[in-house]
């Protein structure tokens, strides 16, 4: 059955958790789908996992449709919300309701996420009123990297945990049907959950959350480059791919692949008539 919003919203009522995981790409998108996932992210998490760079400040909205609509096309049963790269809605309300609408239409996303609080509360609000879902973002907001200074936890003083809890009432008010909460301590995380009627989605923001989200790269073991405190390893993909890739490596320089079984057959005489 199609995971929707409605679907997040009964969550909510019934206490029970809500998974997500990110993906880019077909093939990932139908091995979450199958598993069960309720939700997928497509993340400007990309521009690290996928995309090799720093941070996700240089993702474009090209780079966001382009693998929003390789994970639509795998996910039939679980939601998929598309994120808003930098720079595509902070400008101004027209760029957020057109952007969003092509992630939408092009992406066939079924809904959007964009990062931050009251400031972006009436891009929530328009995009919304356009008729197209919104997931907000606070706590740690990547997109802000060079605001905040680095990565770090949020709402570890009194103010700015003061500031995290009106947000979170401000994105729900302005018509969000869910909100993750990123890098966020435990207690705060809850205490936020507590307060909102809508679904919380927690990414190292403690167990007291309406759901999770992890980036799929991380949780398998396959991303080195940084791995964050929060996440924990399923499996260790990353060194079963790369073993694999050492033996096929060793195999063709041996000669030992492709064997016969591996090997298309043709008549002998037809070759012996070519020499």
């Amino acid at each position: 059955m199609k995971n929707t919003v409605l679907t997040f919203a009964k969550a909510k009522q019934e206490k029970t958790k809500i998974s997500m995981l990110t993906a880019y790409d077909y093939s990932t998108a139908k091995l979450i789908n199958d598993a069960g996932i309720n939700s997928i992210l497509v993340g400007d998490s990309l521009g690290n996992v996928m995309l090799g760079y720093e941070d996700t400040v240089s993702v474009t909205m090209e780079d966001m449709i382009h693998h929003t609509a390789a994970v639509s096309r795998g996910a039939k049963d679980a939601l998929v919300v598309a994120d808003m790269p930098f720079m595509s809605y902070q400008a101004s309300v027209y760029d957020a309701v057109v952007n969003a609408g092509r992630l939408m239409k092009e992406g066939r996303a079924n809904a959007v996420k964009l990062e931050g609080g009251k400031e972006v509360c009436p891009q929530i609000k328009a995009i919304v009123d356009a008729g197209i879902p919104v997931c907000a973002h606070i706590g740690l907001t990547p997109q802000s990297v060079n605001a905040l200074g680095g990565n770090r936890v949020q709402g570890k003083t009194a103010d700015a945990a003061k500031q995290l809890l009106e947000d979170a009432l401000a994105v729900q008010q302005a018509g969000a049907f869910a909100v993750v909460i990123e890098a966020v301590p435990a207690k705060l995380a809850s205490l936020i959950t507590d307060k909102l009627d809508i679904i919380t989605i927690g990414i190292g923001a403690g167990n007291g959350c309406d759901g999770q989200v992890l980036v799929y790269q991380d949780m398998l073991g396959m991303f080195s480059d940084f791995t964050p405190k929060f996440v924990k390893r399923y499996a260790n993909i990353g060194e079963q791919m790369t073993a694999a890739f050492r033996q096929y490596d060793e195999e063709v320089k041996s000669s030992a692949f492709p064997s016969d079984e591996h090997t298309y057959k043709i008549d002998e005489d037809i070759i012996e008539k070519l020499y």
